[in-house]
């Protein structure tokens, strides 16, 4: 449908005006008594060759992911070959991690680790960044601290592998 001179002065004016298609189609119906489609009120705009405003954006800004708490608890070798190292003040007792050589199918970076209590599980960071974690005993829940020391470390480790 094509509109006339003033009709597309309107249209343009609104779009100036930073209103949305919807809205715009809503208006050209009320004021200029044309009931169009959303699509045809999309390419009406197209033709004009306008660009809708995006809406601004919220001041309010969210972080992308919690960061991992502390820095530096444990750590493994520099090789990355699968070598424990004890952990260091801050945990219940001894945590320790390793990061394979070859990450898992599926997985960016994995490894295990093994916590002070002695029960272990394997753990990996998919290609979405999220941390997966299996216990090989079913149901284990490690201590809050444990978890901590192994967040730590594995932050520290990745950090040296400039992940």
């Amino acid at each position: 449908m094509k509109l006339d001179d003033a009709q597309n002065k309107k249209v343009s004016a609104w779009i100036a005006e930073g209103l949305k298609l919807s809205e715009i189609q809503k208006r050209l119906g009320a004021e200029c008594g044309l009931n169009l489609t959303y699509m045809e009120v999309r390419l009406l705009v197209d033709d004009l060759k306008l660009i809708p405003k995006d809406p601004p954006p919220s001041k309010v800004e969210k972080p992308l992911s919690p960061p991992l708490p502390g820095a530096g608890a444990l750590s493994t070798s520099d090789k990355g070959d699968d070598v424990p190292s004890p952990a260091l003040p801050g945990g219940t007792g001894k945590v320790s991690v390793t990061v394979d050589t070859v990450a898992r199918p599926g997985a960016v970076v994995s490894g295990n680790v093994t916590f002070s209590d002695g029960q272990s599980a394997m753990w990996y960071l998919d290609q979405m960044g999220r941390l997966g974690f299996g216990p090989k005993q079913q149901g284990y829940k490690p201590s809050a601290a444990d978890l901590q020391s192994f967040q730590q470390a594995l932050d520290a480790e990745l950090s040296k592998m400039g992940l």
